[in-house]
């Protein structure tokens, strides 16, 4: 699958991307999820993030991001198909691939315009195992290049925005070395940061590595993390001397990120950058890209270099990391960037949201587990018992999850919890009725008592010549015949539920107004005239 820009990208275009994708989600390629409108606006494909993140494989596993963004033709989507070799090949010494071997994944190419648009995220989750055993989802994201002559200020800092708080890993992709501007650029983002910070002492994001591509001073500092490191350092140092507006900027960047590190790159060759028909082959990569290229790709998707996406403390997993794009794109949407608190309030739903699902699923799980579609009839006051018990369990899960927004904003969501698990109760209790044995068969068998009342009845009236009576019973065996016939070829044949339900809703009226009251009074008169024997029995023996 490639994603390529056209001259004139338009709503059409952007349908036709989730349409494609709907017809190919379970082919491997990038799959784009923010899509970028004509008018400078971009749209969530909702359908696309969640046939990924919802996958039965991933959805309840904790989540690592690895994102790249920067400016555009800055290599960005070629770096990240590497990062894929890497993966499938499971870090296999060569995984690197064959000197002749064509590069293939995101779409990339050389040339001056960008290839590029929106947010992308690859297809297939891979699973890794951490160092402690516990298998996580990695995911690879793309994103659109910034300050190209189609896009303003607002797209750009959307992007970046989407992409620093959805990953756990952001590459910072630069060339050449760290401009001011380069650092100015996440200033509105550690805004958020330092706002976030005023509720937790945790630093809103994880991981930022500024990638230094095309690094021309190795005699200065040596390619690589180390090197990185000592200019980054030098970057980032604050002096008296310094004007306010500089010294903020970095100490927000310091005060916002947990770890904060940077890789030194060399220029892969002159051919690589003026072959028009370069295919990513190996052989004309310089020997020291491919070697440095060989510690960064490790350095940051290796089990022990991976970082587990987290938000406020508290670890995401695939389904939770689908209700914060959600939110995030939520605030996006409007004609001005959004401000730090917009962006606080929508984490903090996120946040709440991730929670309330997670609790939810597992109360549908543990009731599968009870009452679900495998399992034999439960008591209808032992499922209200465990469904009680249960809900407990859920909402103690939601309360205990670490979430933002403060105690009251929080509570608002715990209700939506008890309403919505309330709903799948009703759900889960029509469930447990349909296996009832005379649940299932009481239509046919109301109707069947009405043929034999019916068939009682016209022999009475026919013996002592009431013929208009008899008549009118017959009428009765006859439609009650054929409301268990319709009945049965309704259940057995799918087709016409909706007349069905007109018969059990026939049947159960019946039931309900006729039976039962006849049943109970008998049963009442019954019971009073046992009563009145054993009284009289009781007053002979005396």
């Amino acid at each position: 699958m490639e994603v390529r820009q056209s001259g004139s990208s338009d709503e059409t275009m952007t349908q036709t991307q989730e349409d494609s994708h709907d017809l190919d989600s379970k082919l491997l390629g990038p799959v784009p999820i923010v899509v970028a409108t004509e008018t400078h606006t971009f749209k969530l494909a909702e359908k696309a993030l969640e046939d990924i993140l919802l996958d039965e494989s991933v959805r309840d596993k904790k989540v690592a991001v690895v994102s790249v963004a920067g400016a555009f033709r800055k290599g960005k989507s070629f770096l990240l198909d590497f990062f894929l070799r890497y993966l499938d090949r499971e870090g296999a010494q060569d995984w690197i691939g064959g000197e002749n071997e064509a590069l293939k994944g995101f779409s990339w190419k050389g040339g001056s315009e960008r290839d590029t648009t929106g947010i992308l995220l690859w297809s297939k989750p891979y699973i890794k195992k951490l160092p402690n055993g516990e298998e996580i989802a990695v995911l690879l994201m793309d994103t659109q290049g910034s300050f190209d002559s189609s896009s303003t200020v607002k797209d750009c800092a959307t992007i970046f925005a989407l992409s620093t708080m959805t990953s756990s890993i952001q590459i910072y992709n630069l060339t050449h070395n760290i401009q001011e501007d380069d650092l100015q650029h996440l200033q509105l983002f550690t805004e958020y940061g330092k706002l976030a910070m005023e509720e937790s002492d945790i630093k809103p994001f994880q991981k930022l590595m500024f990638l230094i591509r095309d690094w021309s001073f190795p005699y200065e500092q040596p390619y690589g993390a180390e090197g990185g490191n000592n200019l980054l350092e030098k970057r980032l140092l604050t002096t008296e001397k310094q004007h306010s507006e500089l010294i903020q900027v970095r100490k927000h960047i310091k005060s916002c990120f947990s770890d904060i590190g940077c890789f030194l790159m060399p220029h892969p060759g002159m051919k690589v950058a003026t072959n028009p028909t370069f295919d990513g082959s190996l052989r004309e990569i310089e020997n020291e890209f491919k070697e440095q290229l060989r510690k960064l790709t490790p350095s940051v998707l290796s089990s022990e270099n991976l970082v587990v996406k987290s938000i406020n403390g508290g670890e995401v997993t695939c389904r939770g990391l689908l209700e914060y794009f959600k939110a995030y794109m939520k605030i996006f949407q409007g004609e001005e960037l959004p401000q730090p608190k917009s962006m606080l309030l929508a984490t903090a739903e996120a946040n709440n949201l991730a929670a309330l699902a997670i609790s939810k699923d597992s109360y549908s799980k543990q009731m599968e587990h009870l009452c679900g579609g495998d399992t034999p009839y439960l008591a209808p006051h032992e499922l209200e018992k465990k469904h009680q018990q249960v809900m407990e369990n859920s909402l103690t899960m939601f309360h205990g999850t670490r979430k933002m927004g403060g105690s009251e904003f929080s509570q608002e969501y715990a209700e939506r919890l008890r309403k919505e698990i309330e709903e799948a109760f009703g759900n889960f209790v029509k469930l447990n009725d349909g296996k009832n044995i005379f649940n299932a068969a009481r239509t046919p068998a109301v109707f069947f008592t009405l043929v034999v009342m019916g068939y009682f009845f016209s022999s009475v009236f026919g013996s002592i010549g009431l013929v208009a009576f008899a008549r009118m019973c017959n009428l009765v065996i006859w439609s009650g015949l054929l409301a268990i016939i319709v009945w049965s070829y309704i259940r057995f044949s799918g087709e016409f539920r909706e007349y069905g339900a007109k018969l059990d809703n026939l049947a159960e009226v019946m039931w309900d107004e006729i039976f039962m009251p006849a049943y109970n009074a008998a049963f009442q008169r019954g019971v009073q005239a046992v009563i009145m024997s054993q009284t009289q029995s009781s007053k002979k023996t005396k």
